[in-house]
């Protein structure tokens, strides 16, 4: 048992507050994609790619600041850290709900993506030193029912209140909860983590992180759209680029950096976080691609589309906690080995989806899909975590939030593109095989429909093959030594273990 922890009281109500504001926060993630059509026809937005800017501009800005919240959990209390991020999302939440134009509505979700930024990480590390490493895995489980089904659930919710309701709902059934949240923090909550105050802030590492990760989550969203040849794309992308190099280096070479980077010399951590950015570009694939087969090959509505995917939701919930246990009992090998074949069968399954298959086919593959990924997220992270020393906690989940989020950017932007290029390759060569005096309207529509299907369905075999990366990847996983004896090593040692594992 971790000898910090050995007489201290687990904060509970802290923990319990944390949650509910991480809920809303996650949940707020995904809950504005299905509504960006209604937002623009209400809001008079000419075009789809400024209304996709409610999206892109919450990814950036909290892409952007998570790499410094290593620095926040260090320097601030986490009371007052807490406080301060839930007030500007209740901010930010209660400018968008009652948003007169589009400006607004954007500044309101930027000042929304400020406040929660933070508030993964918080929770990750509260946890993290309140409780002890043999029992992580439990706890851990319980985050996973958080950040992963507040999430899930988020499409299906949007779906039926855009379906019933007006999209302002959205933000104003969030900001009640994010007041309660607000005054709960102020009530009840309590410093459970040590503080550094004579921590210091390298500004020229936050701009090189500005401009490296903004850059690079910029130009992967927008060659989504725009092509990769796009002259602002590339631009975006070579700057972020040099910009992100140079941070890297100067964050080696610098005695207290603003993402320590050394947790990489742990090999354990270094594995679990190469295997979580895999398997990322796995996940958030299978979030464009699936509602892209089913909303515009099968012509299924956002709401039922969001019921179809519910279920899935649904078992990451339920298993989350159980692989939670499943983990400290059995370690992460297992569990992640098992996660990621089947996920690498189902993803296989939905790749050979067709246009008559059926809604419970579908539904099928999905959940079981969604299983597998239950099963390797958490336990994954958590091994690699239980490696580091508790001072370099901030920094690993930093590096791990933002890893995910860089992956998953720039997978979903390849993985677009291959969808993209092979529907317009195949819907030239489908339509050349057809005499051109025989074309009709519903004739040009079903070979349309035929095209995107075979460009989803070799997006699908290629994230297949990034699963199977992932799956022999696992096979070097090995548990961390949890023993009081170890952890003291851990904790005691300034240079990384060539082994604390069993």
């Amino acid at each position: 048992m971790d000898s910090t922890l050995q007489n201290k009281k687990t904060p509970y109500v802290m923990i319990v507050i944390l949650f509910i504001g991480a809920f809303v926060s996650f949940l707020n993630n995904s809950l504005l994609n299905v509504a960006l059509p209604s937002i623009m026809v209400d809001l008079n937005i000419p075009d789809y790619s400024t209304v996709q800017w409610l999206a892109t501009g919450y990814m950036l800005v909290s892409g952007v600041l998570i790499p410094a919240s290593a620095f926040l959990l260090t320097r601030f209390s986490n009371r007052n850290l807490f406080i301060t991020s839930i007030a500007i999302f209740t901010a930010g939440t209660a400018l968008a709900a009652f948003a007169p134009n589009f400006a607004i509505l954007l500044i309101g979700r930027m000042i929304q993506a400020a406040g929660s930024s933070v508030m993964g990480p918080l929770l990750m590390n509260i946890m993290l030193i309140s409780f002890p490493r043999e029992k992580r895995g439990a706890a851990m489980g319980i985050f996973g029912l958080v950040m992963i089904t507040a999430p899930a659930i988020g499409p299906t919710l949007s779906g039926y209140i855009v379906e019933y309701h007006d999209w302002r709902l959205l933000f104003e059934m969030i900001l009640p909860l994010a007041i309660i949240s607000l005054i709960l923090a102020i009530w009840k909550s309590e410093n459970v983590m040590e503080q550094n105050k004579q921590a210091t802030l390298d500004y020229l590492s936050v701009v090189l992180s500005c401009i490296g990760f903004g850059g690079i989550l910029y130009g992967c969203s927008s060659a989504s759209a725009d092509g990769w040849t796009d002259g602002m794309v590339l631009t975006t992308l070579i700057v972020g680029g040099i910009a992100l190099v140079a941070f890297i280096i100067r964050q080696v070479n610098m005695e207290k950096p603003l993402l320590d980077l050394r947790a990489y010399k742990y090999p354990m951590f270094a594995l679990g976080s190469i295997i979580s950015i895999v398997n990322s570009i796995a996940m958030f694939s299978g979030m464009i691609l699936t509602p892209a087969y089913v909303q515009n090959v099968r012509g299924i509505s956002p709401l039922d589309s969001g019921l179809m995917m519910l279920p899935g939701a649904v078992i990451m919930g339920i298993m989350s906690p159980i692989t939670g246990k499943l983990f400290d009992r059995f370690g992460p090998r297992i569990l992640a080995l098992i996660g990621l074949t089947v996920t690498a069968i189902s993803t296989y399954m939905l790749a050979h989806l067709q246009i008559d298959s059926s809604y419970a086919h579908i539904i099928w593959i999905y959940t079981l899909r969604m299983f597998g990924m239950s099963m390797v997220m958490m336990p994954i992270m958590t091994n690699g975590l239980n490696q580091l020393p508790t001072r370099l906690n901030p920094h690993g989940t930093a590096i791990n939030n933002t890893a995910q989020q860089v992956a998953g950017s720039i997978g979903t932007a390849v993985l677009v593109t291959i969808m993209n290029s092979v529907t317009k390759t195949e819907a030239t060569s489908l339509m050349s095989s057809v005499d051109p005096t025989t074309l009709t309207e519903a004739t040009t529509a079903a070979l349309t429909q035929q095209a995107l299907l075979a460009g989803i369905q070799y997006s699908f075999y290629v994230t297949f093959i990034v699963n199977i990366v992932a799956l022999v990847l696992a096979l070097f996983v090995k548990r961390v030594d949890t023993s009081a004896e170890a952890v003291s090593k851990i904790e005691n040692s300034n240079t990384a273990p060539s082994a604390v594992m069993k």
